[in-house]
Protein backbone atom coordinates (compact mmCIF):
# COMPACT_ATOMS: atom_id res chain seq x y z
CA UNK A 1 0.00 0.00 0.00
CA UNK A 2 1.48 3.35 -1.08
CA UNK A 3 0.80 5.19 2.16
CA UNK A 4 3.16 2.80 3.98
CA UNK A 5 6.14 3.51 1.73
CA UNK A 6 8.79 5.95 2.96
CA UNK A 7 9.21 9.29 1.24
CA UNK A 8 11.83 9.99 -1.41
CA UNK A 9 12.11 13.78 -1.65
CA UNK A 10 13.45 15.29 -4.87
CA UNK A 11 14.49 18.82 -5.73
CA UNK A 12 13.59 19.99 -9.25
CA UNK A 13 15.89 22.76 -10.55
CA UNK A 14 19.35 21.44 -11.50
CA UNK A 15 18.35 18.03 -10.13
CA UNK A 16 15.56 17.00 -12.51
CA UNK A 17 15.48 19.98 -14.87
CA UNK A 18 18.31 21.60 -16.80
CA UNK A 19 18.24 25.26 -15.72
CA UNK A 20 21.30 26.26 -17.72
CA UNK A 21 19.36 27.89 -20.58
CA UNK A 22 17.62 30.35 -18.21
CA UNK A 23 20.39 31.25 -15.78
CA UNK A 24 21.19 34.33 -17.86
CA UNK A 25 18.02 35.96 -16.50
CA UNK A 26 19.48 36.01 -12.98
CA UNK A 27 23.13 36.63 -13.87
CA UNK A 28 22.40 40.26 -14.75
CA UNK A 29 21.34 43.22 -12.66
CA UNK A 30 18.54 43.67 -12.02
CA UNK A 31 17.68 39.98 -11.96
CA UNK A 32 14.67 39.05 -14.10
CA UNK A 33 12.97 36.52 -11.83
CA UNK A 34 9.69 36.54 -13.75
CA UNK A 35 11.40 35.43 -16.97
CA UNK A 36 13.61 32.94 -15.10
CA UNK A 37 10.58 31.14 -13.69
CA UNK A 38 8.37 31.58 -16.76
CA UNK A 39 10.96 29.76 -18.91
CA UNK A 40 11.09 26.78 -16.52
CA UNK A 41 8.46 25.13 -18.71
CA UNK A 42 11.10 24.89 -21.46
CA UNK A 43 13.78 23.16 -19.37
CA UNK A 44 15.28 19.98 -20.74
CA UNK A 45 15.13 16.86 -18.58
CA UNK A 46 18.30 15.81 -16.79
CA UNK A 47 18.29 12.12 -17.68
CA UNK A 48 20.15 11.14 -14.50
CA UNK A 49 17.45 12.88 -12.45
CA UNK A 50 14.66 11.11 -14.31
CA UNK A 51 16.38 7.75 -13.80
CA UNK A 52 16.79 8.38 -10.06
CA UNK A 53 13.15 9.50 -9.70
CA UNK A 54 11.87 6.49 -11.63
CA UNK A 55 14.01 4.06 -9.63
CA UNK A 56 12.99 5.57 -6.29
CA UNK A 57 9.29 5.52 -7.24
CA UNK A 58 9.30 1.71 -7.22
CA UNK A 59 9.68 1.56 -3.42
CA UNK A 60 8.99 5.11 -2.21
CA UNK A 61 6.27 7.72 -2.17
CA UNK A 62 7.67 10.53 -4.33
CA UNK A 63 7.62 14.10 -3.06
CA UNK A 64 8.94 17.04 -5.05
CA UNK A 65 10.37 19.82 -2.86
CA UNK A 66 11.31 22.91 -4.81
CA UNK A 67 12.30 26.46 -4.04
CA UNK A 68 10.22 27.63 -7.00
CA UNK A 69 7.46 30.03 -5.97
CA UNK A 70 3.88 28.81 -5.66
CA UNK A 71 2.87 30.94 -8.66
CA UNK A 72 4.76 28.48 -10.89
CA UNK A 73 2.79 25.45 -9.68
CA UNK A 74 0.84 24.91 -12.91
CA UNK A 75 3.87 24.96 -15.22
CA UNK A 76 5.93 22.90 -12.76
CA UNK A 77 3.35 20.14 -12.39
CA UNK A 78 2.74 20.11 -16.15
CA UNK A 79 6.48 19.88 -16.84
CA UNK A 80 6.82 16.90 -14.48
CA UNK A 81 3.85 15.16 -16.11
CA UNK A 82 4.89 15.94 -19.70
CA UNK A 83 8.40 14.63 -19.10
CA UNK A 84 7.41 11.30 -17.58
CA UNK A 85 8.29 11.89 -13.94
CA UNK A 86 6.53 9.70 -11.38
CA UNK A 87 3.42 11.11 -9.73
CA UNK A 88 4.04 12.85 -6.44
CA UNK A 89 2.98 15.76 -4.30
CA UNK A 90 4.75 19.04 -5.09
CA UNK A 91 5.76 21.37 -2.25
CA UNK A 92 6.76 24.88 -3.30
CA UNK A 93 8.03 28.06 -1.70
CA UNK A 94 5.37 30.63 -0.84
CA UNK A 95 5.33 33.52 -3.31
CA UNK A 96 6.75 35.94 -0.73
CA UNK A 97 9.01 33.46 1.11
CA UNK A 98 12.62 34.65 0.86
CA UNK A 99 14.18 32.32 3.43
CA UNK A 100 17.30 30.44 2.33
CA UNK A 101 16.50 27.14 0.64
CA UNK A 102 18.09 25.13 3.42
CA UNK A 103 15.75 26.73 5.98
CA UNK A 104 12.64 26.34 3.83
CA UNK A 105 13.45 22.78 2.78
CA UNK A 106 14.52 21.55 6.23
CA UNK A 107 11.25 22.83 7.65
CA UNK A 108 9.28 20.87 5.06
CA UNK A 109 11.42 17.74 5.57
CA UNK A 110 10.71 17.91 9.29
CA UNK A 111 6.94 18.10 8.66
CA UNK A 112 7.12 15.22 6.19
CA UNK A 113 9.10 13.11 8.67
CA UNK A 114 6.28 13.52 11.18
CA UNK A 115 4.00 11.65 8.74
CA UNK A 116 6.35 8.81 7.76
CA UNK A 117 10.07 8.15 7.28
CA UNK A 118 12.00 10.26 4.77
CA UNK A 119 14.27 7.66 3.17
CA UNK A 120 16.28 10.04 0.99
CA UNK A 121 16.57 13.64 -0.16
CA UNK A 122 17.94 14.20 -3.67
CA UNK A 123 19.22 17.77 -4.13
CA UNK A 124 22.01 19.71 -5.84
CA UNK A 125 22.38 22.53 -3.29
CA UNK A 126 25.39 21.88 -1.06
CA UNK A 127 23.99 23.97 1.81
CA UNK A 128 20.70 22.03 1.73
CA UNK A 129 22.66 18.77 1.63
CA UNK A 130 24.86 19.71 4.60
CA UNK A 131 21.89 20.89 6.68
CA UNK A 132 19.87 17.77 5.84
CA UNK A 133 22.77 15.45 6.69
CA UNK A 134 23.34 17.31 9.96
CA UNK A 135 19.63 16.82 10.77
CA UNK A 136 20.06 13.07 10.20
CA UNK A 137 18.57 12.63 6.73
CA UNK A 138 20.10 10.40 4.05
CA UNK A 139 21.05 12.54 1.08
CA UNK A 140 21.95 11.87 -2.53
CA UNK A 141 23.82 14.79 -4.09
CA UNK A 142 22.57 15.55 -7.59
CA UNK A 143 25.94 16.50 -9.06
CA UNK A 144 24.82 15.98 -12.65
CA UNK A 145 22.86 19.23 -13.10
CA UNK A 146 25.10 22.28 -13.35
CA UNK A 147 28.71 22.78 -14.22
CA UNK A 148 31.02 24.53 -11.76
CA UNK A 149 30.68 27.88 -13.54
CA UNK A 150 26.87 27.92 -13.39
CA UNK A 151 26.53 26.57 -9.86
CA UNK A 152 27.42 29.83 -8.01
CA UNK A 153 24.60 31.77 -9.72
CA UNK A 154 21.94 29.27 -8.70
CA UNK A 155 23.47 28.88 -5.24
CA UNK A 156 23.28 32.65 -4.65
CA UNK A 157 19.65 32.64 -5.77
CA UNK A 158 18.77 29.74 -3.48
CA UNK A 159 20.57 30.83 -0.36
CA UNK A 160 21.17 34.55 -0.16
CA UNK A 161 18.09 35.67 -2.06
CA UNK A 162 15.71 32.82 -1.20
CA UNK A 163 14.41 32.60 -4.75
CA UNK A 164 14.65 29.06 -6.02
Amino acid sequence: MSDERPYAVLDIDATLSDTSKRLHFIERKPKDWDSFFERAKDDAVLEEGLAVATTLAADHEIVYLTGRPERTRRITEQWLKDNGFPAGKVYMRGNTDRRPSMVMKLGRLSRLAEQRPVAVLVDDDVSVIKAAEKAGYTVMRADWGLDNESQPTLFEAQESEGRT
